[in-house]
């Protein structure tokens, strides 16, 4: 079994995989890569299944040393790639020779990069899944220098595609939203508002929730709700009326009104909305 030395673990870089499921009775989010849309890309690109664990990183990349040869792809942010310095592939397999540095860039793009080995990184899972928990603390902790990364055996070979096409970074942030279960919480005027008014991603979003700023949605009723379950996407309204999108370590209960949610396919754009782009919200109304 090879490792990856981290030699540069970047603002926040975490072992991320497709996250845990049914285990939410438990109190666990589902956790997982924010973008899984890109991180299933990078598996395809090395061989791997797609639910291998690989890399997360935000915004500032992240550099490893390969204590043995490694077969590597980087997808999500566009970011450079260099193994020892030495300009390589972006979107598309690398082989790095045992001893050298892959190093992911800062992103150019978007927020989250995403580095897949062959034989995916074989940290111990936990209830089913390698993915770091940043809200419950379930699960590998973020990089930090000098930590080693177990690789697991490279699959066997199979034809890769050469790319995988893979959507540019928003530039606005369309959610659809299905209404719904507390709409009765606000104004009657505050759900059309919701979908009229421009919002924008707020600086404070991270994988527990894209958090908004603009105009805040006006209540029609006081005080709190009991705790209940949450579900990924549920888009809650605190007491300053600034809507917040749940994401993938969201907490299992709250007690903010809900009033929609964002279906999952949307989210994975979310995951690559930079603070300050704008966001539109889009009413799916039942009929």
């Amino acid at each position: 079994m090879s490792e990856l030395l981290v030699v540069r673990p970047g603002p926040l870089t975490t072992v991320q995989d497709l996250g845990r499921r049914g285990v939410a009775h438990l109190g666990v989010p589902r956790a997982g890569a924010l973008d899984q849309p890109a991180l299933r890309a990078a598996n395809r690109l090395v061989g791997n299944a797609p639910d291998a664990a690989g890399l997360e990183t935000t915004l500032g990349g992240v550099a490893l040393r390969a204590l043995g040869p490694v077969l590597v792809a980087v997808t999500g942010a566009p970011a450079p790639v260099t193994v020892d310095g030495r300009a390589a592939a972006w979107g598309a397999p690398v082989e790095v020779p045992a001893g050298s540095v892959v190093e992911v860039g800062p992103a150019t793009a978007g927020v989250r990069s995403y580095l897949s080995v062959a034989g995916g990184i074989a940290v111990p899972p936990v209830l089913g899944s390698r993915s770091a928990d940043l809200l419950s603390g379930l699960g590998p902790a973020p990089l930090t220098a000098d930590g080693r990364l177990p690789v697991g055996p490279r699959p066997p070979y199979r034809d890769r595609p050469d790319l995988v096409p893979l959507p540019a970074p928003p530039v606005e942030l369309v959610l659809r939203l299905r209404l719904g279960p507390h709409t009765d919480w606000f104004a009657p005027s505050a759900v059309d508002r919701l979908a009229r008014d421009g919002y924008r991603v707020s600086p404070t979003s991270n994988r527990i929730g894209l958090r908004t700023e603009g105009p805040a949605v006006a209540r029609a009723r006081g005080g709190e709700l009991p705790s209940e379950g949450m579900v990924l996407g549920a888009v809650q309204i605190p007491p300053d009326g600034q809507p917040v999108v749940f994401l993938a370590d969201h907490p299992t209960t709250g007690g903010y009104p809900v009033i929609g949610v964002v279906p999952a396919v949307d989210l994975a754009a979310a995951a690559q909305a930079r603070p300050g782009v704008p966001v539109r919200f889009v009413l799916l109304r039942e009929h």
